[in-house]
């Protein structure tokens, strides 16, 4: 069950919300749809419900709020666009990804496929699914934790009715299974075709709440609202001409002076009136309950000293009335043209009476049907010198017959007392707060089918091993260059070599897909900064980093054997050292990409951190370590040693000073400053966010 309060968005400048104190209510094994014109505010409400939008407001998913539920992709199921998927990623390695978010089996994503119907297309890239099957991937998405609540956001907006029936098909079974179904829709039809329940929305209020049969029943006809105190009079008159111009239309006498009819205009219905000298107080376009200038019609009536009339079951079913509404005593009103005038809500005499039945009964023998709804109840009369009762026993369809007042119908009605001096009341419900979208339960092997799902990374690596070993040959060719350099395909006039730029390269764009295409919150559009997401990615961007360096070391070897012979491709004798530097190069490109792109969220801005270590870094750090400190650095195994009384094992001072050697060297110590620097401003940033 859902159940939404108060959900009020926050105004923009001088503008009003665009929802305003929006409460109602999803029950479990139903399927409810939100309606509303385009900007009535159903995406706003999906939001703020979601807490993906600040504002205020209180939504409660089976009696808990979202930001208290520990998974909250294991309680409700969301698609509020297209998926924002990897568009060379296959159908079912997007799904395998997400049930590594998700902490489920594998083979979870085997079973949405086939109950969503997408067995078939497992294997196609999701740039080339159509809008039908992308919407099917939605809700496979959506189901993959297995979820109690969906919220859709206009599920089949754009489909063919095909696609449309099998799309509501699939939210029916999972409501019939118990679970709890919300979707957003523009189209009425489909509302009350799809639906259960109907919540309707207008300018970001509640306007009507009912069930389907009664929204099928109410709002899908277009009527024209007549007021009139002689409204049998009238709706006989209008299903006689009906009948002798064999027209279809339906005359609904709603109690009172109240007429809704149906398939006729306001300028028939007019010249009718005025024809046969018939007063009319209001004459106005509605859909169902509440059309444009129902309300305004409400007011101004009451202005002029008429009546609201007793609401009729349709009203009641809006405005949450189960009882009808009990007719008020004959009460005088004084008139500004003339002497009192009893309202239309007074009995009328037997007279006239007698007189409107008769033109009633002479309607119904001529052919049409006018249903009559009437209105039972008693009520206590007024105190004599008070003709209307208290503010607190009026229902709101009474509060509109008081000049000066308006009552607000089909929202949650809001009931303001008087308060005591020095008491205070808040009425406001509580800010949402957005919240980052929570970690990958499985963030290792979630990044680790991140990562194997496209063919980006691979094209990345076959690039960077042609363009080292064509480099190592025509280096070779050239002369003068150093073997360690030679075997790394690094000329001087380089920054980097093509390994260590296709490792930063491929650690950037391990958060710049995130950003990008945002599998991970698709309904917020962040990936959350954690640490555990973090260290999968440092770890899985430094073991493709340290693969990428052998390969490519391995490749120009073999390679400058086959041209040259042995004599280039020998191995130097310091190759331990050699590849430890070669090593921690490579992998401080990586993750220095890794940090870059998840702190500035571009892939762009990752790559131009690893191309501006040994550009802007490294001149800096020649400039501060100039001098006898980089000399005494060599000896530092030796002097822990000695402070701390214990020897090396297995020889370990010597791989401790070799690793103190790379970081001395200008590159090494740039790298080192530049992770830092990174490392601790993206946690900062973490800290910051989870702070707020």
């Amino acid at each position: 069950m859902i159940q939404a309060f108060g959900l009020t968005s926050n105004p923009r400048k001088e503008l009003p919300p665009a929802v305003d104190d929006v409460s109602f209510e999803v029950r479990a094994g139903r399927v409810t749809a939100l309606l509303g014109a385009s900007g009535a505010g159903k995406t706003t409400v999906l939001r703020l419900m979601l807490e993906l939008q600040h504002g205020r407001g209180l939504t409660h998913f089976r009696g808990r709020p979202l930001h208290r539920i520990a998974h909250p992709s294991r309680e409700v199921g969301v698609l509020l666009g297209d998926v924002p998927g990897h568009p060379g990623r296959t159908v079912r390695g997007h799904l395998r990804m997400l049930c590594a978010a998700a902490g489920v089996p594998v083979q979870r994503a085997d079973e949405v496929m086939e109950s969503v119907e997408l067995l078939s297309l497992r294997d196609e890239r999701l740039g080339t699914l159509s809008r039908g099957m992308d919407r099917r991937l939605g809700l496979a998405c959506a189901l993959v934790a297995d979820p109690h609540t969906l919220v859709f956001d206009d599920p089949v907006g754009a489909l063919s009715v095909r696609e449309a029936r099998r799309l509501h098909r699939a939210l029916r079974a999972h409501a019939v299974q118990g679970g709890t179904v919300l979707f957003s829709t523009a189209d009425p039809k489909e509302a009350a075709r799809a639906a259960d329940h109907v919540v309707t929305l207008e300018q970001g209020r509640v306007v009507a709440d009912q069930e389907a049969v009664d929204f099928a029943r109410t709002r899908l006809r277009p009527r024209v609202a007549v007021r009139t105190p002689h409204a049998a009079r009238l709706g006989a008159l209008l299903a006689q001409e009906a009948r002798s111009a064999r027209r279809s239309v339906e005359v609904v006498r709603e109690g009172g002076n109240r007429l809704a009819v149906y398939g006729s205009t306001c300028a028939d219905i007019g010249e009718a009136a005025f024809r046969h000298r018939i007063l009319v107080h209001q004459l106005a376009d509605e859909v169902g309950d509440m059309g444009p200038g129902a309300g305004v019609g409400d007011e101004a009536w009451a202005g002029d000293g008429g009546s609201a009339g007793v609401p009729s079951a349709r009203q009641r079913a809006a405005d949450g009335e189960r009882a009808p509404a009990p007719r008020r005593p004959t009460v005088a009103r004084p008139s500004p043209t003339g002497p009192p005038r009893p309202t239309a809500t007074d009995p009328p005499s037997a007279g006239s009476a007698e007189a409107d039945e008769r033109a009633l009964d002479a309607g119904r023998g001529a052919g049409a049907a006018v249903p009559q709804a009437s209105a039972a109840g008693t009520d206590q009369p007024a105190a004599p010198g008070n003709p209307h009762p208290p503010v607190a026993e009026r229902t709101p369809h009474e509060a509109a017959e008081v000049p000066g007042s308006i009552a607000r119908r089909g929202s949650t009605q809001r009931t303001h007392a008087t308060l005591a001096p020095g008491t205070t009341a808040s009425t406001l419900p509580p800010p949402i707060s957005v919240r980052s979208a929570p970690s990958p339960l499985r963030p290792l092997r979630y990044e680790i089918r991140r990562a194997l799902g496209i063919s980006t990374g691979f094209v990345v690596g076959a690039v960077v091993l042609v363009v080292s070993a064509v480099m190592a040959v025509i280096l070779a060719r050239i002369g003068h260059t150093p073997q360690a350099r030679l075997l790394a395909a690094w000329p001087r006039e380089l920054p980097l070599p093509p390994a260590a730029l296709g490792a930063g390269l491929l650690g950037a764009l391990s958060f710049g897909d995130e950003f990008r295409h945002p599998a991970l919150a698709a309904d917020r559009g962040t990936v959350p900064r954690r640490l555990g997401l973090l260290t999968a990615k440092l770890l899985v961007s430094a073991a493709v980093a340290l693969v990428l360096a052998a390969l490519a070391a391995g490749t120009n070897a073999e390679v400058l054997h086959l041209f040259y012979g042995r004599e280039l491709a020998r191995i130097p004798s310091d190759w331990s050292a050699l590849g430890a530097g070669w090593a921690a190069l490579v992998v401080g490109c990586a993750w220095a990409g890794v940090l870059a792109a998840g702190l500035f969220r571009s892939t762009t801005a990752g790559l131009a951190a690893v191309v501006a270590v040994p550009v802007v870094v490294v001149p800096l750090v020649q400039k501060v370590w100039e001098g006898p400190d980089v000399r005494t650095a060599a000896g530092f195994p030796l002097r822990v040693r000695e402070v701390l009384l214990t020897q090396w094992p297995f020889g370990g001072e010597r791989y401790v000073a070799e690793v103190l050697r790379v970081v001395v060297q200008p590159v090494g110590g740039a790298m080192t400053l530049s992770l830092t620097t990174l490392l601790c401003a993206y946690l900062l940033t973490t800290l910051r966010s989870r702070t707020r």
